[in-house]
């Protein structure tokens, strides 16, 4: 007779997951969280890099404390700001926000100095204690040479407000100054490579008043084109002419612009009038097509003496610039002697 197996009595405790056929999940393998960690690394990294990249090359978007710009970094190109648009600009930072950001370049130790945007940030500055914001949106700019910052900042001024030949000539001059440049003629090739020939030709005039008359003029933005060419004309014929405009503006200060362009009008026509210094035959520059040469010297970089055949000399080179011609002027009119017959 067949032995009966004895049943074990039903379970009344509650059924759990395992119980009711769902399977406890494995732990992930050790080599799984190895993998998984070193791919999050990575991954922090590339960020980490693209970030830094980015900002390095200038195309993110920083926000910066007011007080750690030096706006003093470039020599300006704007010699004034008006004051009914920089009223304007302040309304429209106040109401909607700095839309666009300006460009400095890391001066080290938490200092930037501004290339671009001047006007902004005097805005900004401006509002400060109107409850504005003490922060301002910059681009990060890494000039590999000085004259890339200038050609930055004067490139902006062109586009956004435009500039007076003064003020171009201005900054021709101040950059070379500031050793960005080794002479006016590269700085005005580089910094106005844009503009036409005609253009550049205008501001290489507007360098004679720049290097006379430079903190002589009040208003020197607001020259006209004709009567500064016609200035700038006068004054390297007759470079004491600068003398005679700085006495006769400390004399009786200008109020404005117009007064002041009336005073420089006035003069160089009572100069026209007065034709107080003899006329003389012009120097040239440059040889005429087809005349013959017999003698060429190099006196010095930039300067050679051509004799032609009809007795007639010629000065010419890259140094041959306005001041030279001024400086060579006042030397011949100073030492020159004609011979007792």
């Amino acid at each position: 007779m067949a032995k009966r197996r004895r049943l074990s009595p039903a379970r009344t405790d509650p059924v759990t997951d395992s119980a009711s056929g769902k399977a406890t999940p494995f732990s992930a393998p050790p080599i799984a969280g190895l993998a998984g960690d070193a791919a999050q690394n990575a991954a922090a990294a590339e960020l980490a890099e693209t970030l830094t990249r980015a900002r390095l090359e200038g195309r993110m978007v920083l926000e910066l404390p007011l007080d750690r710009i030096d706006a003093g970094y470039l020599v300006r190109d704007r010699i004034a700001a008006d004051e009914d648009e920089m009223t304007a600009l302040m309304t429209s930072l106040a109401a909607r926000g700095q839309q666009t950001p300006i460009e400095v370049t890391d001066l080290g130790d938490g200092q930037y100095g501004l290339i671009s945007g001047w006007r902004r940030l005097e805005a900004l500055r401006r509002l400060g204690p109107e409850g504005g914001p003490d922060r301002i949106l910059a681009l990060l700019r890494t000039p590999q040479e000085a004259g890339e910052a200038y050609l930055a900042m004067v490139e902006e001024n062109e586009i956004r407000v435009g500039l007076g030949h003064y003020e171009r000539a201005r900054i021709v001059w101040k950059a070379v100054e500031q050793e960005a440049y080794p002479d006016v003629r590269a700085a005005l090739q580089a910094l106005f490579h844009a503009a036409s020939r005609s253009k550049r030709s205008k501001i290489g005039s507007f360098l004679t008043l720049v290097e006379h008359l430079d903190g002589v003029l009040a208003f020197p933005e607001t020259l006209g084109e004709r009567l500064g060419l016609s200035l700038a004309k006068a004054l390297e014929e007759d470079p004491s002419l600068a003398d005679r405009i700085r006495a006769r503006l400390t004399e009786t200060p200008p109020k404005d612009g117009a007064a002041e362009q009336a005073v420089i009008a006035e003069i160089l026509k009572s100069q026209s009038v007065k034709g107080s210094r003899p006329s003389r035959p012009a120097v040239s520059q440059r040889s005429e097509p087809g005349s013959a040469r017999r003698l060429k010297v190099t006196l010095r970089d930039g300067v050679e003496f051509v004799e032609h055949m009809d007795g007639s000399v010629t000065l010419q080179g890259d140094a041959v610039d306005a001041a030279f011609r001024a400086d060579l002027v006042r030397w011949i009119s100073e030492t020159w002697q004609p011979d007792p017959e």
